[in-house]
């Protein structure tokens, strides 16, 4: 099949991923993102792809790259796929050889030419929250039900803002020693214009959306009156 390109949408966890993921899928021609390669999700991914997995990793990640590739891809070729940063390490192992390669080359010996989207978030201490709430409740998404009562950590979600401030670091990092520019995408520019969010990506890997797409998600702002609360006293902090 023909390519335009492949793009890896990278960042971290409570930045709109999800929402943009959708949104990218619903076009038609940006390929279907997911978070195929968290490594907690491998097996439920390899049991969903019938691949034979070992209780915690699957067996032949190859394999398993290889199903990905016509899983994550629309019907154009584009191949579209998220990555956080803690699930970068993972797939480079994987992936690795017997000869000692980049992270780069690894990557686009499996998927071919890459383009890279990274998407991070202005207000840190917002997404902290975010974080912090729906790990503590379980409820990442439309559709998840809330597990447990949201409670309060304060030290926690200090510690998710540390995460991320070294997150975002090592995904700027990595880009340079790799020298790789990405298309460069805010939580903030996301929520206030979908289309033009959509429109730079398509852009980036070389397409066009038809002209009668409209961004349409079923993920929705989960922000409330007690985020705002505790982003407050983490500001204070």
């Amino acid at each position: 099949m023909s390519r335009h390109a492949s793009y890896l949408l990278c960042g971290t966890p409570r930045t709109g991923s999800t929402l943009l993921c959708s949104l990218l899928a619903s076009t038609g021609v940006l390929g279907r993102p997911e978070s195929y390669f968290r490594e907690p999700d491998e097996t439920s991914w390899a049991e969903r792809f019938g691949l034979p997995q070992d209780g915690s990793h699957v067996c032949d990640y190859n394999a398993f790259i290889q199903v990905v590739g016509a899983v994550a891809s629309s019907d154009n070729g584009v191949l579209g796929a998220r990555v956080m940063w803690g699930s970068l390490d993972r797939m480079v192992r994987g992936l690795q050889g017997p000869s000692r390669r980049s992270d780069l080359a690894i990557l686009e010996h499996a998927f071919g030419p890459l383009r890279f989207a990274y998407l991070w978030r202005e207000d840190i201490l917002a997404q902290a929250v975010s974080w912090y709430r729906a790990e503590t409740t379980g409820f990442w998404q439309q559709g998840d039900k809330e597990e447990r009562p949201p409670t309060r950590d304060l030290d926690r979600r200090k510690e998710i803002v540390g995460t991320i401030r070294e997150h975002n670091s090592a995904w700027r990092s990595w880009f340079d020693d790799h020298g790789v520019s990405p298309h460069v995408v805010t939580y903030e520019q996301l929520v206030q214009d979908n289309g033009a969010t959509v429109e730079g990506i398509a852009a980036l890997v070389g397409v066009t959306v038809r002209a009668d797409w409209r961004p349409a998600s079923p993920h929705r702002k989960q922000a409330d009156d007690l985020n705002a609360e505790w982003a407050a006293a983490l500001r204070t902090e």
